[in-house]
Formats: structure tokens, C-alpha cells, sequence
């Protein structure tokens, strides 16, 4: 293949690398990244912070997990809180009984509140390269989206990002640890102004 323009090729070499490196877990180890997290879902129109805090008690905005971060505390949803994590297995997207149950709960309150919109977050356990776990995070926060979508939660007060592995709950490297980073987080967000 001949180019006029010598950086077209390496943007092609380097974008099918992206590719290819981003279909499959590898168990090699991965360079440290001084780069921060990915930013929140583009589609939702708005950037993270960007709002105005619900004036409703039960719809007060939530801490996500990169404020949590920045302010030095752990990115724990609390026990306090009407939306419930679920978790996933190892190297899975798909919604177990149990996240089901827990879904169909946050459902619920999400339809009780019908003000309120909510950020989704995905989370992965260390393992596997950062490209591959930001893909699967957000394929763990849109199965979350899409199950809420059919049990009646209007689509467009659900956003979703990916942290991949960023920001673990727990740093040990044992499969206990491992099991609490593989979730989706629910994260309550600032209300929209009147328009």
C-alpha cells in the first residue's frame, strides 16, 4: 500500500493496534498511566459538574467516583444510598439473577423519582490491558442502562462512563478484591436547569 502522506501510514498501523490490542484480556503487564480517567459519556450533552444540585432531599446529587478520588475517599457508594451496586463475573457484561434483583430495586426508586437522572458507572478488576477494561466497563454500565430502560426508566435520565480500572474499591490481588471492582455504580446526578 503506497501513501502520499508518510504519517497516514503510521496512523493506520497505530490504529489497528488500537484495535487489536483492545479485543482480547491479555495477562501481561501494562505501563503505568499518569493519564487520568476517561470523561463522562459525551452523548449526554452536558460535562462532568456541569448542573445545578436537585433541590429535592431524595434527589440530592451523589459523589462519583472520580470526586471521590480526587478528595482522597474511597469510591464506596453508601449503604445509605436508594441505588444499589450490582456486580459481575470475571470478564463479563451480562446481568446475573442476583444484579437483576438488585436492578429492578433501583428501578423502582428511579421510578418513584422521576426527577432524578443518574450516572452509571463501570468499574473492572485489574486484570487485563486499560483499553480492554474501559471497553468492558462500558459494556457493564450500558447492560445496566438497558435493563433499567426495560423495566420502564426513561432512557434519557441514564448516562453511562467507563473508569475500566481505574478506580478500584479494593487494591489487593486476590479474587475477593477483584470481585468488588467488577460493578457498575449508580451515581445521582445534579438536576438540569429549567429550560
Amino acid at each position: 500500500m503506497k501513501f502520499h502522506n508518510p504519517f497516514a501510514g503510521c496512523l493506520m498501523v497505530f490504529g489497528l493496534a488500537m484495535v487489536a490490542q483492545s479485543c482480547a484480556p491479555t495477562s501481561t503487564a501494562k505501563p503505568t498511566s499518569s493519564l487520568p480517567p476517561p470523561a463522562a459519556d459525551s452523548s449526554r450533552g452536558t460535562s462532568a459538574g456541569e448542573g445545578q444540585r436537585s433541590a429535592t432531599k431524595e434527589a440530592a446529587a451523589s459523589r462519583s467516583s472520580l470526586d471521590d478520588l480526587q478528595s482522597g475517599k474511597a469510591p464506596v457508594t453508601p449503604a445509605s444510598s436508594p441505588l444499589k451496586d450490582v456486580f459481575f463475573g470475571f470478564d463479563r457484561y451480562e446481568l446475573s439473577a442476583e444484579a437483576r434483583a438488585v436492578l429492578r430495586a433501583n428501578a423502582e426508586w428511579l421510578k418513584n423519582n422521576p426527577a432524578v437522572r443518574v450516572e452509571i458507572e463501570g468499574h473492572c478488576d485489574e486484570r487485563g490491558t486499560s483499553e480492554y477494561n474501559l471497553a468492558l466497563g462500558a459494556k457493564r454500565a450500558q447492560a445496566a442502562r438497558e435493563y433499567l430502560a426495560t423495566l420502564g426508566v426513561a432512557a434519557n435520565r441514564l448516562s453511562t462512563t467507563s473508569f475500566g480500572e481505574e478506580i478500584p474499591l479494593c487494591k489487593d490481588a486476590n479474587e475477593g478484591c477483584w470481585k468488588q471492582n467488577r460493578r457498575a455504580r449508580f451515581v445521582i446526578a445534579p438536576s438540569r436547569p429549567a429550560s
